[in-house]
């Protein structure tokens, strides 16, 4: 038992110590280290900034140069055994595509020996809602289809951790939706749901915690709103619009939680940049009472994933 008598927190399902990854002279990782639960968690970082190479060693397909690396407390590396509790999903994977979907997924399910490889496919493909397409040949699928026949030969055998890279790509706006709430239902299950994606609002929707990875360093981890918030060196940006926003301005300028003022293009707007957003928010509507002004709309612009990685990368 832990101090308080609470129960110790449960083990990491991946845990990564000190790690490196060099290629001869291009350091590709540096010094990384993470745990990650049960849930969904980000993986964010621009091109070139070392996701995929920290992919690639967590699920052993890549030797780590320095460090070390645990998935359920185990040797990703050459650990047949480990592999049948883990599901990957790689960007660039073929797909096969004289196969029907049916066939491709109890395909992926003979290779993971599953008991009953006909039914595990009709459930992970129902998982995916794809069971119309399914006898189909994959040839004649969309993009998104592609990624959801894909998704359904990585659950097929049941895995415990979901490593999935740019698995939104291609998707329509209703696939986005389903394959979200299919991978929250599988969170709720107790799955360990790793996401490697440029799609920065769809990980927001879904990750209860990101990774920020930028030039092979970490750079931010936890939720991305205490990110943001951790940033107090960078003021927020808060558009407001009113009826005069000329008269607004010239009020809100002599605030001490204002640090700039100015009009929007259209001229019906203000941005306000502001180191303290909880004053300014106590302040702006006794403010704009004060002078008669009415108030129409106020949007904060930075409290988004795609403001904090833009941030960091900065940085």
């Amino acid at each position: 038992m832990s101090a308080g008598g609470s129960p110790p927190p449960a083990s990491a399902v991946i845990s990564v110590d000190g790690v490196s990854k060099w290629f001869g002279s291009i350091v590709a990782v540096s010094e990384v280290s993470f745990d990650i639960h049960p849930g969904i968690t980000g993986l964010l970082g621009p091109n070139g900034a070392g996701k995929t190479t920290l992919q690639r060693m967590k699920t052993g397909l890549a030797k780590v140069s320095q460090g070390e690396i645990r998935v359920f407390d185990e040797d990703p590396r050459d650990n047949p055994d480990l592999y049948a509790r883990i599901g990957i999903m790689v960007e660039h994977e073929a797909s096969y595509d004289f196969l029907s979907g049916r066939a491709f997924v109890e395909l992926a399910a003979r290779l993971r020996q599953v008991d009953n490889a006909s039914k595990a496919a009709q459930n992970a493909i129902e998982q995916v809602n794809l069971l119309d397409a399914a006898d189909r040949p994959v040839r004649g699928y969309s993009r998104g289809m592609r990624q959801r026949i894909r998704l359904a030969a990585t659950l097929v055998h049941e895995p415990e951790l979901l490593i999935l890279d740019e698995p939104l790509n291609g998707a329509d706006p209703r696939q986005r939706v389903e394959f979200q709430e299919l991978l929250l239902r599988l969170a709720e299950e107790g799955r360990t749901i790793l996401i490697s994606s440029h799609i920065l609002e769809e990980v927001e929707v879904l990750a209860s915690r990101v990774l920020l990875v930028v030039n092979g360093k970490l750079a931010a981890e936890g939720d991305f709103h205490a990110i943001r918030r951790a940033l107090d060196d960078r003021p927020y940006h808060v558009r407001i619009a009113c009826d005069r926003p000329r008269a607004l301005a010239a009020t809100l300028i002599g605030l001490d939680a204002v640090d700039s003022v100015q009009l929007d293009g259209d001229n019906d707007t203000l941005i306000v940049l502001s180191s303290n957003v909880g004053a300014l928010q106590a302040a702006l509507p006794r403010s704009a009472a004060e002078i008669s002004v009415r108030l129409t709309g106020v949007q904060p612009l930075d409290d988004s994933l795609e403001s904090v990685f833009g941030y960091l990368v900065e940085r």
